[in-house]
């Protein structure tokens, strides 16, 4: 098959790690490298950021990432991305009349957007990464996604040909918005099994117990609840990588370890290469990932596959990669995140069995090539004009 990814803000040749670049940048190059290792062709369209990209970049074999000029030639907060959608429907229209594709796979909810209206009668698949309405609930006021979000997601799932849901919460969240279950299948994130896996380098540690919190640093991620968690978790030491060390977040966390005085034992590291990533994981004695809302969770993934016990939130995909294989507590909930650290510091056998679960967990069920042939089936079926069997499809 030809098949076209959108994916408008993130493209997947960005660093993760920025406040718009994170866990569906590394989704959309993963996935659509392990697609073109099945024999597909595979062409990536995502925003122009910079004057020096060029219309089409490789990626790996068989893919290309596609730049689509759309506003500036420069980087533009995703919530404020709306007004140049227009442009890049146009573009991307232009070229699908020109050379169409099988079907056409959006990621994120202005993709969908853009990709329902430049396809035509061309096939779309959508997967969200993350929902308005879910975001609405947990930040509120908070919320700078444009007004009309809710209502667009809505349309778009009940347009598109086929809903992929990362998780099975996500399932209820969109049956909620009106979309038909019949027409949702249910196909994880993936993890680079190569790369994320028990054997390999360690890095630097100090001798101390050593928890490790790894992600974009916004408030929603939580890393406020695991600072006010260490307070109750003596000799522990935190590690804190991902942005920048000068982000408004990361001066707000060191502050607010000084403020518990516990300055001395939380590190704010800032962006860590994404090769170095795994070598950090085996270091820490526990990763913890405590978001207020989480979509799927890829940080806990790919912990679980360098063989290190995870804590998270109990929220969206964790409820089905870490449940039986992690420690799962409330979200912002500080004290019940430090009776689990404590305990899981505390006893070396039990972390040793939880790390060996979850590297079993995450060989058995999301390895890139098994979830590329889960979203391969569902392109399949919406290309034959087949939906009634997709919910079968994932898992």
């Amino acid at each position: 098959m030809k098949v076209d990814l959108v994916s408008e803000h993130a493209d997947p040749l960005a660093r993760p790690g920025g406040v718009d670049s994170g866990g569906q940048n590394v989704h959309v190059a993963a996935l659509a490298t392990a697609l073109a290792e099945r024999g597909h062709i595979v062409a990536v369209h995502t925003r122009r950021t910079s004057p020096a990209q060029p219309e089409s970049v490789p990626l790996a074999p068989g893919v290309t990432v596609e730049y689509v000029t759309a506003g500036p030639a420069a980087p533009v907060p995703k919530d404020d991305l709306p007004p140049y959608l227009p442009e890049f429907t146009e573009r991307l229209a232009q070229r699908w009349s020109e050379r169409p594709p099988d079907v056409v796979h959006a990621h994120f909810w202005m993709s969908g957007q853009v990709a329902l209206r430049a396809a035509r009668d061309l096939p779309v698949v959508q997967t969200f990464h993350a929902l308005g309405t879910v975001k609405r609930r947990w930040q509120g006021a908070a919320d700078t996604s444009p007004a009309h979000r809710v209502a667009t997601e809505r349309e778009i799932g009940r347009r598109a040909d086929a809903v992929v849901a990362t998780c099975s919460d996500e399932v209820g969240e969109l049956c909620a918005m009106g979309v038909q279950e019949q027409r949702i299948a249910v196909v994880p994130c993936g993890v680079d099994l190569a790369a994320f896996c028990p054997q390999g380098p360690v890095a630097p540690r100090t001798d101390g117990p050593m928890v490790l919190s790894i992600g974009r640093l916004v408030p929603r991620k939580g890393v406020d609840t695991v600072i006010r968690a260490l307070r109750q978790v003596p000799d522990a030491e935190l590690v804190i990588a991902g942005g920048s060390r000068d982000d408004p977040e990361a001066v707000r966390l060191r502050e607010l370890a000084e403020g518990h005085g516990i300055g001395e034992r939380v590190h704010v590291i800032g962006a860590v290469p994404r090769e170095h990533v795994p070598a950090l994981m085996r270091a820490a004695d526990v990763v913890v990932t405590v978001p207020w809302y989480e979509p799927f969770g890829m940080v806990p993934l790919e912990a679980m596959a360098c063989g290190v016990p995870v804590v998270a939130s109990a929220v969206g995909g964790h409820l089905d990669t870490v449940a039986g294989c992690g420690v799962l507590v409330p979200p912002r909930r500080p004290r019940a995140l430090a009776r689990a650290l404590k305990d899981l510091l505390g006893s070396p056998e039990r972390r040793a069995a939880l790390g060996a679960a979850g590297a079993r967990r995450t060989r058995a069920r999301y390895a890139w090539p098994r979830v590329a042939e889960q979203t391969e089936a569902v392109y399949a079926q919406v290309i034959d004009g087949n939906v009634c069997r997709l919910a079968a499809l994932g898992g």
